[in-house]
């Protein structure tokens, strides 16, 4: 059944979205930490399905080898896999995915498959220009040459293309907490905690 919001013990079922450059991955491991649940971003979910050798895991790694992108009726697979283990019974947070909106569609089907829905969408919230001088940084200090102006603009065109578009869905739903996503890490955490604390959503006692 779909947890109830303000009971200590419930399920606690989040996304996290915003730009390459925003700190979602950050935050989405810190978020997750605070409420006691995993945090599942796509690429680990793809890598552990490689290294587990699944058949989802191989149909991933021939994608990948030949240099394509691993469609989204295969991403949504190998998610749906994810979530139906045991420590993601009790909440999870999504990192990646839904990236568009095919996605939210098979995200919607799954959960309402076994009566459940999301309690909230954090949308970190971070000027443009802010996310391409944080990944040019990021690139420099990394020494990844690749990683020039041009395709870091091109990475943000295709999130605000495919990507941004999903937040009108949530929001029809009540459900995105918009946070600024400028300040230092605990403020930006801080920010986040008290949004969702205020949709009734309990942290164990323990964290």
């Amino acid at each position: 059944m779909t947890a109830v919001q303000g009971q200590p013990g419930a399920a606690t079922r989040l996304l996290i979205i915003g730009p390459q450059g925003s700190g979602k991955g950050t935050q989405g491991v810190r978020i997750a930490e605070a409420f006691g649940i995993p945090a599942i971003s796509t690429g680990d979910v793809f890598r552990a399905a490689v290294a587990a050798g699944s058949e989802l895991g191989e149909q991933v790694k021939a994608i990948i080898a030949a240099g394509d992108l691993v469609s989204d009726e295969l991403t949504s697979a190998v998610v749906r896999d994810r979530l139906t283990h045991a420590d993601a019974q009790g909440g999870f947070l999504l990192d990646g995915y839904p990236r568009n909106m095919s996605q939210v569609v098979h995200l919607d089907e799954f959960l309402e498959g076994r009566d459940e829905s999301l309690d909230a969408v954090i949308e970190l919230s971070v000027p443009r220009d802010e996310s391409i001088a944080r990944l040019s940084l990021r690139a420099q200090e990394q020494g990844r040459t690749d990683d020039t102006e041009e395709v870091i603009a091109n990475r943000l065109a295709i999130y605000e293309r495919e990507t941004a578009p999903i937040l009108g869905v949530y929001r029809t739903r009540g459900i995105v907490d918009e946070i600024d996503g400028i300040g230092t890490l605990d403020e930006i955490t801080d920010r986040i905690v008290a949004a969702l604390e205020a949709r009734g959503l309990i942290r164990p006692a323990a964290a």
